[in-house]
């Protein structure tokens, strides 16, 4: 713990959380587009197969990546082209496009996260009891982060 936080009888405040978890989701996002890219992939291609545990509309596929559709059919196009997603039309409405991982597509996110050198370094440095106060503190936060995305 810091100086600052250590002196504190109150904890750290929200501000000192919120750099915290910002530099490390921001160290974490940078180990996965390294990791990413020794597969060839850029981190965004990466980032569209890891939220392929299903499938997914085109369109929220842009809402996953916060950008335009127009911009997720030419990604979607390169990660086809390498055999690593397929498109198949919604069973409820034939319209809508959906993006399905393939078996590689599913072994190559699979090998850019057990490549993360230095997150899984990070990790490793807790212990069990801390791994599992992490992991729940996390899972505590996440529904209330991912409601609005």
């Amino acid at each position: 713990m810091s100086a600052t936080v250590a002196a504190t009888s109150q904890g750290p405040t929200k501000l000192q959380l919120l750099e915290l978890l910002a530099a490390i989701g921001t160290a974490q996002w940078r180990d996965f587009a390294t990791a990413a890219a020794r597969h060839g992939l850029t981190s965004t291609q990466a980032k569209v197969l890891a939220q392929l545990e299903g499938p997914v509309p085109m369109r929220g596929l842009a809402t996953l990546l916060t950008c335009d559709a127009s911009n997720v059919t030419g990604i979607v196009d390169r990660l086809e082209a390498r055999g690593l997603v397929r498109r198949e039309p919604s069973p409820a409405d034939r319209r809508v496009k959906n993006v399905v991982a393939t078996d590689l597509g599913r072994e190559t996110i699979r090998r850019v996260r057990e490549e993360m050198q230095a997150t899984h370094g990070a990790l490793d440095t807790l212990d069990q009891a801390e791994s599992a106060t992490l992991y729940a503190l996390l899972e505590r936060l996440r529904p209330t982060l991912e409601k609005d995305a």
